[in-house]
């Protein structure tokens, strides 16, 4: 090609370039695709591609690759410590190879893997804002030539329109996502529910969960049904780097398996039966926010290999597609159930208990924190005050009295459907016992104070401090759950509000043994 007639070419691709970047923000793929074509038409090789740089992994991913192994390397992850294409990226320069066998830098595992040989190479790093994200790579040079300077001109030139593109694109995106916030909260009829805590545990569970909130990793939060859990997933998203990108909940157990992974990984038309067109799964739209996983222990076996891979790799497929789809999503989990038991009994995976359980939460439930039941009640009653359009100024000492004698067995859930029934039963401006209309109340109350009387009256002369005292009031509390329960340790955890690892040390400590014949 003569030097005018290239300059002329160069020139008139630039144009088309920048007018497409200006008008083609939505679809960044084809955009990169027509760049990387032009790259090769201009210095004139086989192949090209476009790799971007995971910062949490080190790993180099394929976004574009074009030539005769291109479809075959979009999966092949390139370490950035042993590539030619990691160099450049780590040191943030171009470079060109004219002899890849020998360079001390080169990794065949691409070429291992697709058969495709690299003769010679040029590569351009993409910086934003001065920092390489990713590299352009031109690889063999038509007729046997080798690449020069003028092509390396031409990479870098082009470079600059690929990092503008990109930046355009992040901005498009996040506006997307900030009007997809938006819909979803629309959708759902609300955004996020109203904290509200007073008791010192629940106050250092929040400390917790600023310090939680600061990184990445996955958070599982255990506790009986009804205690809040989504509450507190919801402020590990908004106390997040992520506040601003969407928060996504998925309840596990509300849909049969076969929906179940069209709703988390989306599915292609065709799919199944009456899949009639392309389906958005919810990892998708989580991108770059947060997921929750509610009710964790229901997630078939099958799909928990799934999630697994979501974790370990951020990728994965939809439904009836081999296209694998990156995506950077925090995952929160919930559950109610005993998943170390079922990791036992075989029923969740092992690998994907530890991948869930790196940081741990456990929400006590509402008996065992009562300094929460009266500022809930009061939020409850106004609440529904303004629903039932009743003017309620708050609950009769006898209905307080009550409030907190109650075992709250639903916990949180059960306390607000308890003041909702009140506030449309009942007739202002106090709540009163019989508006609650908890017939099991007597009962709960005696279960209380025959729990405080089964500490021991009488001690012993020797010992008398206070922490022999409890250890024996939770010795024989204990046990007397665990024969009521049959020593079914799992069943008398739930009833002691513990978890069943706890259960089993402090058989250990207190030294409890089944005495049954």
């Amino acid at each position: 090609m003569e030097s005018s007639t290239l300059e002329v070419d160069r020139l008139k691709t630039l144009v088309e370039i920048n007018a497409l970047i200006n008008s083609s923000y939505s679809d960044i793929n084809a955009l990169l695709v027509y760049i990387l074509e032009s790259a090769m038409r201009l210095v004139e090789c086989e192949s090209s591609s476009l790799l971007l740089l995971d910062k949490d992994s080190s790993i180099l991913r394929f976004k574009v690759a074009l030539g005769p192994a291109g479809p075959k390397v979009m999966n092949i992850p390139v370490d950035i410590n042993t590539s030619i294409a990691g160099w450049v990226v780590s040191n943030n320069k171009s470079l060109i190879v004219n002899d890849v066998q020998s360079d001390v830098r080169f990794s065949s595992v691409v070429q291992c893997q697709t058969g495709y040989k690299s003769e010679n190479m040029i590569a351009v790093p993409i910086r934003v804002n001065g920092d390489s994200i990713g590299v352009i790579e031109l690889l063999n040079k038509d007729k046997g030539q080798k690449f020069i300077n003028s092509d390396l001109e031409i990479l870098e030139l082009l470079s600059i329109q690929v990092s503008v593109a990109y930046q355009n694109a992040d901005k498009f995106l996040l506006a997307q996502n900030e009007i997809r916030v938006l819909q979803n909260t629309i959708a759902s009829g609300f955004q996020y529910h109203s904290f509200i805590a007073n008791s010192p545990v629940m106050l250092d569970l929040i400390k917790i969960v600023d310090e939680i909130a600061k990184n990445n990793s996955s958070v599982l939060i255990l506790g009986e049904s009804g205690v809040g859990k989504e509450l507190f997933a919801e402020q590990l998203h908004l106390k997040s780097s992520r506040s601003q990108m969407p928060f996504v909940r998925v309840n596990c157990a509300a849909l049969s398996p076969q929906l179940l992974e069209s709703e988390l990984f989306g599915h292609v038309k065709g799919a199944f039966t009456n899949a009639v067109s392309d389906r958005v799964g919810r990892f998708e739209a989580a991108n770059g926010g947060t997921i929750f996983l509610d009710e964790i222990g229901e997630l078939p076996l099958d799909l928990q290999v799934k999630l697994l891979r979501v974790i370990q790799s951020k990728s994965f497929e939809k439904v009836g597609s081999n296209k694998t789809l990156f995506v950077d999503v925090r995952i929160v989990a919930a559950t109610n159930r005993d998943l170390d038991a079922m990791v036992q009994e075989g029923l969740f995976r092992k690998d994907l208990y530890y991948r869930l359980n790196v940081l741990p939460l456990y929400i006590p439930p509402l008996r065992n924190r009562k300094e929460d039941i009266e500022p809930l009640a009061s939020f409850f009653c106004n609440k529904f005050s303004v629903e039932t359009k009743k003017n309620f100024t708050g609950f009769s000492d006898d209905a307080l009295r009550l409030l907190h004698s109650y075992y709250w067995p639903g916990n949180v859930r059960e306390l607000e459907n308890t003041i909702e029934r009140a506030c449309v039963l009942g007739k202002p401006p106090l709540i009163k016992v019989e508006d609650f209309r908890l017939f099991a109340s007597q009962e709960s109350a005696v279960s209380a104070e025959s729990a405080e009387d089964s500490v021991d009256s009488s001690y012993p002369t020797g010992d008398r401090t206070l922490k022999t005292a409890v250890n024996r009031f939770k010795k024989k509390y204990i046990t007397k759950i665990l024969n009521e329960t049959s020593w079914n340790q799992t069943k008398a955890c739930k009833i002691l509000g513990i978890q069943r690892t706890y259960v089993s040390r402090l058989l250990n400590e207190l030294n409890i043994r089944d005495d049954r014949t």
